[in-house]
């Protein structure tokens, strides 16, 4: 790579941020505004909150996350069941609603996470201080309550306003390895009094929804995301972040916690955004992947019968079976949100088998979450009339459904620009890889190793998705991110 030129990737960053519609740097607007604020509005938040600092609260996050939006804690009720709290850092107290700060975090809709660049929707003034639930700060918080029962089914509890305090920063690899027995106890963890029993407890809470959700047809998906490690502005290689236990216990409760707002906001009867997933739009390739495994999926989507196939697929051929869920992904469709007014009948998550859904638990990370907090809020502080009206949820569903395509789309470009860059000298080679797509757009591969995405662009005649190909390198552009294959089988 030494006789290569050097590649700015940076630059590269906001580029494609710009090409995708955002708005990369702050105005100075937002700058002064949120200059102007001080941290007294969190220390004391409105109302007449709950003082809940001396609680356990923790988080787990990634090792570098700074902009954290939500902490747990769970006690042991009665006859088996486990009442959990999850605590969601009150944004809204210093970004309301059409601020300057708010104008330009709805714009761009979502933080844009590059792995060269971080793109955060809000000021890290904000997202990642005076809004961020930072272990050994006061915070003003949107607390959660729900309860596990034994059967792994929830019961909605109460939403309402409280003081917190995070008690300790957890990181999921450190933590998932200790809960799989391949590590021992987290130093954090063995150090604060009280902590590894909690951490259980919320581990045996998480435990049984995923054996609920799993049992209603949540689907065991488990894609291989590759990060770019950039180091001196040379990329190093990409990093799989793996799906663990500690990630898994996130996903629970922030699944529930989601379903708990949906069901607070709809017992006050206000319209909300919906985070849906609509049935597969190519549940006949699904059931090919499946014949193809010696497996008759029924001929209707039936998310239920598809996730034993891929339970007992991920049971029978672990290394690949990452390569059948991003197959599954494509064919499936992607996610979006969609207003939903009291009355109507929800549309539904197929992947996670819950019929209502939505995204309020990162109002540091995505604008619709900080919707859905002014929402709940409106109804926790008994306002006539909630802060959004169904025609503006109509307006923000589409346009917080493009912002997030738009965000992959600059998150994938940056994956495969730094791919271009760790791959370009060795052209002429051959890889192993899958197909991930194949359209009149064209037939894009993933290699297995390292797991770099490209477009097949000889030879892509027949190519469909899932198949296990090999493919030769030929040409690799960090500024344009094309990385380009010859089909060689």
């Amino acid at each position: 790579m030494q006789n290569q030129p050097y590649v700015d990737l940076d630059a590269i960053a906001w580029a494609a941020m710009e090409q995708y519609g955002f708005i990369p740097a702050f105005p100075p607007s937002v700058i002064r505004e949120v200059g102007a604020l001080t941290t007294n509005t969190v220390s004391e938040p409105a109302g007449n909150p709950h003082d809940l600092r001396s609680l356990l609260w923790s988080s787990i996050d990634n090792h570098d996350s700074q902009d954290l939006d939500q902490i747990e804690y769970c006690e042991r009720g009665e006859n088996g069941a486990i009442r959990v709290r999850v605590a969601i850092a009150d944004v809204d107290a210093l970004v309301p609603k059409r601020s300057w700060t708010d104008r330009h975090a709805a714009h761009n809709g979502t933080s844009v996470y590059t792995g060269v660049v971080t793109f955060p929707m809000l000021p890290d003034s904000l997202s990642a201080g005076a809004t961020s639930l930072l272990p050994g700060r006061d915070r003003a918080a949107i607390i959660i309550e729900y309860t596990v029962l034994p059967d792994g089914s929830t019961r909605p509890g109460s939403i309402y306003r409280a003081l917190v305090r995070n008690h300790a920063k957890l990181v999921y690899e450190v933590v998932g390895d200790w809960l799989a027995g391949a590590a021992p106890v987290p130093e954090t963890v063995a150090e604060t009094p009280g902590l590894r029993e909690q951490i259980l407890l919320q581990h045996e809470a998480a435990m049984r929804m995923k054996k609920r959700r799993t049992e209603k047809g949540a689907l065991a998906l488990e894609t291989i995301e590759a990060e770019p490690v950039v180091a001196g502005g040379r990329v190093m290689g990409l990093v799989v972040q793996e799906q663990n236990r500690a990630r898994c216990l996130i996903e629970e409760f922030m699944v529930a916690a989601n379903g708990t707002l949906t069901a607070f906001l709809a017992a006050a009867d206000l319209p909300m955004i919906h985070r849906v997933v609509r049935t597969p739009k190519n549940w006949g390739g699904i059931v090919r992947e499946a014949a193809e495994r010696g497996v008759a999926l029924p001929a209707e989507p039936d998310a239920e019968a598809l996730t034993q196939f891929l339970i007992r697929q991920k049971a029978a051929d672990p290394d690949r079976f990452p390569d059948l869920s991003l197959t599954v992904v494509k064919l499936m469709g992607a996610g979006e949100y969609v207003a939903f007014r009291p009355g109507d009948i929800p549309v539904g998550h197929f992947a996670l088998a819950v019929t209502d859904y939505t995204h309020g638990t990162a109002p540091n990370r995505r604008y619709v979450d900080l919707v859905i907090q002014r929402l709940a809020k409106s109804v926790i502080d008994g306002k006539r009339y909630p802060p959004y009206g169904p025609d503006e949820l109509d307006d923000l569903a589409l346009h917080l459904t493009d912002r997030e395509k738009a965000s992959q789309k600059v998150e994938r470009f940056m994956r495969k620009a730094a791919a271009a860059v760790l791959l370009r000298d060795r052209m002429g080679e051959t890889f192993e890889a899958f197909v991930t797509g194949a359209s009149e757009k064209g037939t894009y591969v993933r290699l297995i190793d390292p797991p770099a995405e490209g477009k097949v662009v000889i030879g892509e005649e027949g190519l469909r998705v899932g198949r296990r190909v090999l493919v030769r390198l030929v040409a690799a552009d960090p500024y344009r991110g094309f990385i380009d294959f010859e089909y060689t089988e």
